[in-house]
């Protein structure tokens, strides 16, 4: 069940940019937030790139800076304008994660940021299968998400946090080992990448 206060961070931008930038924070600010699923990639101009869930455009907004082939999917044509106006340099595409308007091969990345806590287990299984069917043999999958945290100074932080603008799935999420998810789905997946005492995980896919 959605908070009051999340419902409100959707439908007001700035109230939705300050928490991220407050969250943000705990890993050295909205920058670094952004760059942390970047971070060990190679990409150039061509890399052919999928900001999936790009919401208002927040991390498409970096990825652009990186290549002239990215496009945005979100199922929220709200978000979707906000993000044309945001980053006019990428393409957009309204759709569902989970029934992805694109071919087979279609790209080299596949990116999604703060996003996937947002389904429940059938959705996340559903959209994972997208992401390994868009992605071109050797393309790769990079997420950043929460996780549980592994130092306990952080854990009343994250659940303050998720009480007070989640749900349920993303405390589900939190008991989710996305690695091995991953890796029944067909993906090569190294261990995760953990910052912020361990209440965020970047995970690298690559499809063989």
């Amino acid at each position: 069940m959605a908070t009051i206060l999340r419902s409100l961070s959707y439908r007001y931008q700035w109230l939705y940019d300050t928490i991220s930038r407050l969250a943000a924070l705990s890993v050295g600010g909205e920058r670094r937030f952004r760059e942390l699923a970047l971070t060990g990639l190679t990409l150039t101009p061509e890399t052919k790139i999928l900001d999936l869930c790009c919401g208002s455009g927040q991390a498409t907004s970096v990825l652009v800076e990186y290549s002239q082939n990215v496009t945005g999917l979100d199922a929220s044509p709200l978000s979707l304008k906000r993000a044309q106006n945001n980053v006019p340099q990428a393409q957009y595409v309204e759709g569902f994660a989970e029934n992805m308007p694109f071919t087979d091969h279609s790209f080299d990345l596949v990116h999604t940021s703060a996003a996937l806590h947002e389904m429940n287990p059938e959705q996340l299984q559903q959209i994972l299968n997208e992401v390994y069917r868009v992605l071109k043999p050797g393309g790769i999958f990079t997420l950043v998400d929460f996780h549980s945290p592994t130092n306990p100074i952080f854990w009343p932080g994250v659940a303050m946090f998720l009480w007070l603008f989640e749900t349920e799935t993303a405390w589900q999420l939190l008991e989710t080992d996305m690695v091995q998810l991953l890796s029944q789905i067909g993906f090569n997946v190294n261990p995760p990448k953990l910052y912020a005492g361990g209440s965020l995980q970047v995970i690298h896919g690559v499809k063989p």
